[in-house]
């Protein structure tokens, strides 16, 4: 089992987290967490995040409503990466759209079944 401890976190303190739908394994977003909102994300059962560009830590839904709902918390074989599964409500971009990943394909194509 990973602990705490475990995670390496980079020069700034900060640690990436990818973000996926529980159920479906849909990459929602990703974003950074550090020490502190590692901790309030597991004790608060929702994604807590902390926002570089605004220097504060910010929770996934507060001003939008649009919350996450944590369902797991793993870290990567190196400890340097987490990932998030969560039951998402509404969108998860802050544009409106339910992921981060929509409409900005920079290569290959899908093919439908």
């Amino acid at each position: 089992m990973t602990t705490l401890d475990d995670i390496r976190y980079n020069d700034q303190g900060l640690v990436p987290v990818v973000v996926q739908q529980h159920d479906t394994g849909e990459v929602l977003m990703m974003a950074w967490m550090n020490a502190e909102t590692v901790r309030l994300t597991m004790a608060e059962g929702r994604t807590v995040f902390w926002s570089r560009s605004r220097q504060q830590i910010w929770r996934k839904g507060e001003t939008s409503g649009h919350t996450q709902r944590l369902v797991t918390l793993d870290a990567d074989c190196d400890g340097d990466t987490l990932l998030a599964r969560v039951d998402q409500v509404g969108a998860a971009c802050h544009t409106g759209t339910r992921t981060c990943f929509t409409g900005r394909r920079l290569w290959g194509e899908i093919e439908e079944s």
